[in-house]
């Protein structure tokens, strides 16, 4: 059944812009240098995917500005505001959400429970204890559930979906959470290539609809190139082209992802 754009639900459509500027960031474990020091420009409402190979940087990249991940050196700017300054919780879930390749939802709890924890930022501790109970805001669940065309799920546990659901399921939580930049950590790398793309096109759609600015690492050339206007990539922690889609050349994928002078994976 249909469910209507009421008042209450209104905040999952709503247009939001916002830039993201890193300013010689890095991030060092030791003596190892995770990412060198750079700095970019990420415009509002611009769909960036960081491509490279496993253990260039691209999921450090993105766990620093989630802010779950502190740079060693350098500023993150969010809406104009220091990430580093931020206390953690409300504020920043408000600014940035991630979505993670294996998709953080609790098995034992249904799929509209797993969406509405993406209110928990703005609950108090006792609403978000009632909520394992009984859920709350369940229109707001089920609305976001209806986006990301699962709304037949809601009450069958997690656990028990197929990776696709569960990475519409994660969709839908981050509708509900509503941040102005959105994070994603290889999104689609678990599923076929079929329901890859159609996942991807509804992450990407979801972010156009509401003008979010929308980030994510990518295993696959083709799926980036398709849905990103541009990639940025990432070998050895550094940057190595930033451009436009359709300047990237296969000469420059070659040197991207070229073994030799690879180092280690961490």
């Amino acid at each position: 059944m249909a469910l209507l754009r009421t008042r209450e639900i209104e905040h999952l459509y709503s247009t939001a812009s916002c830039a993201v500027v890193l300013s010689e960031v890095s991030k060092q474990y030791g003596q190892k240098e995770a990412i060198a020091p750079l700095s970019l420009t990420i415009n509002p409402g611009e769909r960036v995917a960081f491509l490279g190979p496993s253990g260039g940087g691209k999921t450090t990249l993105l766990r620093i500005l989630s802010g779950q991940l502190e740079s060693s050196t350098g500023t993150v700017l969010l809406c104009d505001r220091d990430l580093a300054k931020m206390p953690t919780g409300r504020e920043v879930s408000q600014l940035v959400g991630m979505i993670h390749q294996q998709f953080d939802l609790v098995p034992n709890l249904s799929a509209l429970q797993n969406v509405l924890a993406g209110q928990l930022g703005e609950w108090s501790l006792l609403k978000s204890l009632v909520s394992l109970v009984w859920p709350l805001n369940r229109c707001i669940g089920l609305s976001a559930l209806a986006r990301v065309g699962v709304e037949g799920i809601a009450y069958q546990r997690a656990g028990s979906l197929s990776g696709g659901e569960q990475q519409r399921v994660a969709i839908a939580r981050l509708l509900v959470q509503n941040p102005q930049v959105i994070l994603a950590d290889e999104p689609v790398s678990s599923l076929d290539p079929a329901r890859a793309g159609e996942v991807l096109q509804l992450l990407v759609s979801i972010a156009d609809e509401a003008g979010k600015t929308l980030v994510a690492s990518m295993h696959s050339v083709e799926l980036a190139r398709e849905h990103f206007s541009r990639l940025i990539g990432l070998r050895n922690g550094a940057v190595i082209f930033d451009l436009p889609s359709h300047e990237v050349t296969e000469d420059m994928l070659h040197d991207l992802y070229d073994l030799k002078g690879l180092r280690a994976e961490a």
